[in-house]
């Protein structure tokens, strides 16, 4: 019998774990904890990755869902510190893999603080990513404060999703929430009672916001559903196509392939822990054929 997960070599040298499931595949290279392929038997691909994406030590890889953490976005004082915080582009530990339920592939991977980390956040944590590769994609991100005083982290996970054509896309359940809109300089707006439809660049923080979206895609004949638990905040992205001509690791069209859905606590809706204490956000997605 083929072996569920295999650890090898992938893009750029970067070690990697292939995974074979009966009911879907998926890749997950250790730099990052960064899932770059998830892939359902039968539907076309569910994850976005870009052919431009860079495979190198230390550099965040262009799709797929990469885990941001301890702050999203820029630090809010050192302009010099990583985007969206360190942990998408250091190496975490594989700890442990196997069958888990409904013919899924489960995955653990552990990150703890260093001196580099500390260098740029003092605090000391332990984070544990656990990942269920099956019909459903689960993820589950625990962050645990191993320091002797409390801290606030914001945290995401940055799903890009593959669409057929994002101009065409819906997304619900978005209705009636404040929004930080970080294309118009940070301005709170509240989005309306209709879905929500991209027609121009668009980077919007949904604030306060616990509910599942589902993303209609009429070009792919799908949605896309993703829940989430442990997460106040929703994250859409898309940089349309001005900004992508100007982001080397995207092809000039990328734009309409994708839109990240993210599952976050960023802004308001930052966590702070207790010395001792964890925290769990999670997110499921799942394919439905039809629109």
């Amino acid at each position: 019998m083929a072996e569920l997960v295999v650890v090898d070599a992938g893009a750029g040298g970067l070690e990697r774990a292939r995974v074979s499931g009966a009911r879907a595949g998926g890749e997950l290279y250790l730099q990052g904890a960064h899932l770059t392929q998830w892939q359902p038997h039968g539907p076309a691909p569910v994850l976005f990755l870009s052919r431009r994406a860079v495979y190198a030590p230390g550099k965040a890889i262009r799709g797929g869902v990469p885990i941001v953490f301890p702050w999203f976005g820029p630090h809010a004082t050192d302009r010099h510190a990583p985007m969206h915080g360190f942990a998408r582009a250091r190496r975490w530990r594989l700890v442990t893999y196997g069958p888990g339920p409904d013919g899924a592939v489960v995955l653990e991977l552990a990150l703890e603080d260093d001196e580099a980390t500390r260098a740029l956040w003092p605090s000391t944590f332990s984070l544990r990513y656990r990942v269920s590769v099956g019909d459903a994609l689960s993820l589950a991100l625990e962050v645990v404060n191993t320091s002797p005083a409390p801290f606030t982290f914001e945290a995401a996970l940055h799903t890009y999703l593959a669409t057929g054509d994002v101009a065409a896309v819906s997304i619900t359940g978005l209705e009636e929430t404040l929004y930080i809109d970080k294309v118009d300089a940070m301005a709170r707006k509240r989005h309306g009672p209709a879905p929500l439809r991209l027609t121009a660049e668009t980077d919007r923080v949904f604030l306060g916001t616990r509910a599942r979206c589902v993303v209609t895609d009429p070009a792919l004949g799908r949605r896309l559903v993703v829940d989430k638990a442990g997460s106040a905040t929703t994250v859409v992205w898309n940089p349309w196509s001005a900004k992508t001509a100007a982001i080397a690791d995207l092809e000039p069209d990328d734009w309409r392939r994708m839109v990240c859905v993210e599952t976050a606590n960023a802004a308001d809706d930052a966590v702070t822990l207790a010395p001792g204490a964890r925290h769990v956000m999670s997110a499921t997605i799942r394919v439905e054929a039809g629109v």
